[in-house]
């Protein structure tokens, strides 16, 4: 339980930062625009409603990893990788058709409903996603802004503008791969582990980790290693959250449980269970997949048939092994210690995390 203390204690720190930052432009945009200043308070609102902060959290210790000495303008330049991920996930919300984020309403469905009210029935859901588009990119702008406003020296500025490029280039093309695999409604293991690499793993943790890095002038072989250590983590992260959207708690994810059935994702244990499952359970399967109106108990037959067949052994083995690769890979990078600490602890926080 240290590392989810010592996570809290950040979280803390980091929202403190998003407030005063998010707070700011409120106040900047109400002098142009009122609409605006709202949206922003939402997306306020919903940043600070759920989340544990890994991403700053690993951005910050990145920094720590290259011996990084100002810890406070580190604080608030970490501000910048959640409001990218903020910036993701409301995207990411429109194309999964998601109604809850961190148990308030989704940005598209809150400017559906009121657009129901302003509007009557006109084109209400073309409102709401574009609306939620454009608050996206807004936000996705900020956090650049963050980064080029820090105050590091102007070429480590530079570096990592260039890398938070990079993240969202990478992410966009695992995003990519996730909606047609799921349109395609077939993918192998292999190629489901591939769309990991590339929309979680260098997202959630080599990215911030690099950011960390870059901005405390770190040398390419620390920056090396710690793409070694994150890429293996990253796709445990990826499966762990797989198996929570399908076995987790409701109220901790602050999301349904059984999306990912409705939307019909092809994971790494909906791969396995159609490989290894009979034909009664095939069928269980391709009916529930996609299945809208999914009741408590074809959540259970869902469950029941990822367990039977193995996937849900298969993928919490699968996720330990890619774990401890990671914290052997870890232990041979010379980086600070406090941060390696950090690191190797935070390893096995992120595959037992209820979140």
């Amino acid at each position: 339980m240290g590392k989810l203390v010592e996570l809290e204690d950040f979280k803390k720190k980091i929202d403190i930062e998003i407030e005063k930052y998010l707070n700011r432009i409120i106040h900047e945009t109400k002098k142009r625009d009122a609409l605006m200043a709202e949206a922003v308070k939402y997306v306020k609102k919903m940043t600070l409603a759920g989340g544990k902060r890994l991403r700053p959290t690993l951005m910050y210790y990145g920094y720590l990893a290259a011996n990084g000495k100002e810890k406070e303008k580190m604080i608030k330049a970490a501000v910048s990788i959640e409001l990218i991920h903020m910036f993701l996930l409301i995207h990411d919300d429109i194309m999964d058709q998601d109604d809850k984020r961190h148990g308030l309403d989704t940005l598209h469905i809150k400017y559906k409903k009121l657009g129901k009210r302003i509007f009557k029935n006109r084109g209400l859901d073309h409102f709401g996603n574009s609306m939620a588009i454009i608050i996206g990119d807004m936000v996705g702008a900020l956090g650049n802004q963050i980064i080029f406003e820090s105050q590091f020296k102007a070429e480590l500025v530079i570096r990592a503008l260039a890398k938070l490029q990079s993240i969202v280039s990478m992410t966009v093309i695992g995003q990519s791969q996730d909606l047609y695999i799921e349109y395609r409604g077939r993918a192998s293991e292999k190629e489901i582990l591939s769309m990991y690499e590339n929309k979680t793993a260098k997202y959630t943790v080599e990215g911030p980790l690099h950011l960390g890095a870059i901005l405390g002038g770190a040398p390419e072989a620390v920056t090396a290693g710690l793409s070694r250590y994150a890429i293996p983590l990253g796709i445990a992260f990826q499966i762990q959250d797989d198996i929570l959207g399908v076995f987790g708690h409701e109220e901790k994810l602050g999301k349904k449980i059984g999306a990912d059935i409705i939307e019909g994702k092809q994971t790494l244990l909906v791969a396995r269970a159609k490989n290894k499952a009979n034909a009664k359970q095939q069928k269980i399967l391709n009916e529930l997949l996609g299945k809208k109106n999914l009741t408590g108990n074809d959540i259970k037959d869902f469950q029941d048939v990822l367990k039977e067949t193995g996937s849900l052994d298969y993928a919490k083995n699968l996720s330990y092994e890619l774990v401890l690769r990671a914290k052997r890979e870890l232990q041979k990078i010379k980086i600070n210690p406090e941060a390696k600490n950090f690191l190797n602890d935070i390893a096995d926080y992120m595959i037992e995390r209820e979140l």
